[in-house]
């Protein structure tokens, strides 16, 4: 007899769980409309994407507790009740570097589920996925930084176009970890 066990972790911004979500698809782009909290009047900012990768993973085990199986499913979401912009400051490039931080957090899941097609069955699956799961959101978190400390808020827009095209690169080369709708 198999048992089944299901564990669903939210990574990243999981206190935004209960309210709704954009999942990432290469056919939309964000239109400000998306962005739905209200501006931080006390915020350098002129826009804030709020984006983060959801997790969750089963695992089917024998009566004695031995792994036979695992299947993980991984996301890249926008929270549109925590994403902000100021309209009287934001433009149609501004929302081009809103744009590259949700398409930075689909990369990211894709590598996520490409780490994940390697693992092998164990029964330590469990602390594996919870390790490469902290690990691919320090990785994220990172790189979201660098972007836009690189780019210096999207106002380097030599930078900005240089980004845009890696990012446009590496979602091409992990396609095959893309989910298909």
């Amino acid at each position: 007899m198999l048992n089944r066990l299901f564990i669903a972790s939210f990574l990243f911004l999981c206190n935004y769980q209960d309210q709704p979500v954009k999942s990432w698809k290469a056919d939309y782009k964000l239109i400000w409309a998306d962005f739905k909290g209200k501006p931080n009047p006390n915020h350098s900012a002129v826009a804030v994407t709020a984006s983060g990768i959801t997790f969750g993973f089963s695992i089917t085990e024998t009566n004695t507790n031995k792994v036979v199986d695992f299947n993980a499913e991984v996301y890249a979401h926008f929270y549109p009740e925590q994403s902000w912009y100021a309209p009287n400051r934001a433009n149609a490039h501004v929302l081009g570097h809103e744009q590259l931080h949700f398409n930075i957090t689909e990369l990211f899941a894709r590598k996520f589920r490409q780490r994940i097609s390697k693992l092998k069955k164990s029964n330590n699956i469990r602390r594996e996925l919870k390790t490469l799961h902290n690990t691919i959101n320090k990785e994220l978190a990172q790189f979201q930084n660098k972007y836009d400390t690189e780019t210096d808020f999207s106002r380097n827009f030599e930078a900005q176009l240089k980004w845009e095209k890696y990012i446009e690169a590496e979602l091409k080369e992990l396609e095959d970890f893309a989910i298909i709708e």
